[in-house]
């Protein structure tokens, strides 16, 4: 099983990004769809879920508004559009999956996770 992200970089206060996590291995369309993120120096920040159909998403109040989870089954994929980025959003980002509608507090604790992407926003 493997779960890829892609996407991050270094932009500027206000740009856009969009992450994609490519998953093989797994049925994807049986797991929700997470994304957390770990800035320097902090603990684990879950950011987003989505469930397997893709039909309910959740967000952290952090990022509510800005950032929106989406997934194609028949693609094995999963993304998260994140705009308006801020210094504060700054951070190595995982996707994950797992059978249970769970946050977990580490990344190690879902079913299956992946190398993560860094993200990097300037002021």
């Amino acid at each position: 099983v493997q779960l890829v992200e892609s996407g991050g970089g270094l932009v500027q206060a206000g740009d856009s990004l969009r992450l994609s996590c490519a998953a093989s291995g797994l049925t994807f369309g049986s797991y929700w769809m997470y994304w957390v993120r770990q800035a320097p120096g902090k603990g684990l920040e879950w950011v987003s879920s989505i469930n397997t159909g893709g039909d309910s998403s959740y967000y952290a109040e952090s990022v509510a508004g800005r950032f929106t989870i989406s997934r194609d089954n028949a693609k094995n994929t999963g993304y998260l559009q994140m705009n308006s980025l801020g210094p504060e959003d700054t951070a190595v980002y995982y996707c994950a999956a797992d059978r249970t509608p769970i946050i977990k507090p580490a990344a190690t604790d879902y079913d299956y996770w992946g190398q993560g992407t860094q993200v990097t926003v300037s002021s």
